[in-house]
């Protein structure tokens, strides 16, 4: 049982519906699987079907793809769960065959691998599918158990660990670093290798660590190749790659068209601090490392980006700058609105917006995220 309440369950009971694939999509060990437990205590078992993608035998139930083996594999069933669900072949025909035969059962697919899903499930499941996605623990759901003077003192280690749920149950500083290399080596990168032509962890560990040491800065895919002696169409394939297994995800540069504002660079962030810092193997404390700011920058990146998933805040999320090296981190299109942000670890001067930002964006709003007030930014 998940010891934090996920922020997802009112979405996800809402979304939960007869003939429709409820998908559960996030990083592996984020919690998919103990949240559809907790979930499955509050239904009639008796009425459920729960198959794993990873079980051959489970699998097997699936593969003849008729309407008469289903229906007698779900006779008397309301819901059926299947979770690692990218592992089963042909998976989205399979359910597109279920919803659409089996009178009133309720689906849900749970995946690591959002390569797999959306490939395999996307275009049979057009108008039958409901997408929600699970993140490693959110500061706004850590917010729910604990008080204002836990979390601060909890700050140094979320920026340093991030937040997948298992973390919880090891005190012990080396026991985190542990769990997190683990985390790494056994799932994150497995799930890569598993993609047909990756053949080289070598070259994708290379990769994620170059990625890793440029958080908040413009990644060059050119310059990305000279360095591990790759093509820049093969340096753009794992870093697509990358994203659609939920290590690292991209914001493109904001424009509206004027001529010195750079639009064609990507930014790179990961998911959680505790897996970026495996890859670069530091684990040290705040005050004995040169990269806070490339800490705290990730940290309210993916922080805000699960605030705004949870919340279902519908925006698009960009860095800007220009020419000249005015530039901003974060700017979130929402509409006609325009929201600028700031992130300082450290604030030592009144916040003032970029001079070319304000003449081009004058109804803009424009903030600074800092210690002081980066809770009510993330929804802590």
């Amino acid at each position: 049982m998940n010891a934090v309440p996920r922020a997802l369950l009112t979405q996800f009971q809402r979304k939960l519906r007869p003939n429709k694939v409820l998908m559960l999509l996030g990083p592996r060990r984020s919690g998919k699987t103990a949240f559809v437990k907790d979930y499955l205590k509050t239904v009639d078992l008796t009425k459920t079907l729960v198959l794993n993608g990873e079980d051959l035998g489970d699998a097997a139930l699936l593969q003849e793809r008729s309407v008469a083996n289903y229906s007698r594999l779900l006779a008397g069933k309301d819901l059926l769960v299947i979770d690692e669900a990218q592992h089963i072949p042909e998976m989205g025909l399979i359910l597109k065959l279920i919803v659409d035969s089996i009178e009133g059962i309720q689906v849900i697919a749970t995946g690591s691998s959002a390569f797999d899903l959306h490939q395999q499930v996307g275009e049979p499941l057009v108008g039958r599918q409901n997408t929600l996605f699970m993140y490693p623990l959110a500061q706004m759901e850590f917010s729910k158990i604990e008080d204002f003077k836990t979390t601060l003192e909890k700050r140094e280690e979320r920026l340093i660990f991030g937040g997948y749920p298992e973390l919880i149950q090891y005190p012990d500083w080396k026991d985190k670093e542990d769990y997190l290399y683990q985390i790494m080596n056994d799932y994150l990168l497995k799930d890569i290798l598993m993609v047909d032509g990756i053949k080289n962890s070598d070259k994708l560990y290379a990769l994620l660590r170059l990625i890793a040491f440029q958080v908040g800065k413009e990644v060059s895919l050119e310059e990305l190749g000279k360095q591990l002696g790759m093509s820049k169409n093969t340096v753009e394939r794992y870093l697509d790659l990358l994203s659609k297994v939920f290590v690292i995800f991209r914001i493109g540069g904001f424009s509206r068209n004027l001529r010195k504002e750079i639009v064609k660079s990507s930014r790179w962030y990961f998911y959680d601090n505790g897996v970026r810092n495996a890859i670069i193997q530091n684990f040290n404390r705040l005050d004995l490392r040169a990269d806070v700011g490339e800490l705290w920058e990730n940290y309210l990146a993916i922080e805000r980006r699960k605030y705004q998933s949870y919340n279902q805040i519908r925006c698009t999320n960009y860095f800007w700058r220009t020419y000249d090296q005015q530039e901003i981190d974060w700017v979130e299109e929402e509409g006609d609105q325009l929201r600028a942000f700031e992130f300082k670890y450290q604030l030592s001067k009144a916040p003032k917006a970029p001079a070319a930002w304000a003449k081009a964006y004058p109804n803009a709003s424009y903030e600074v995220v800092h210690q002081g007030n980066y809770l009510d930014w993330i929804g802590g």
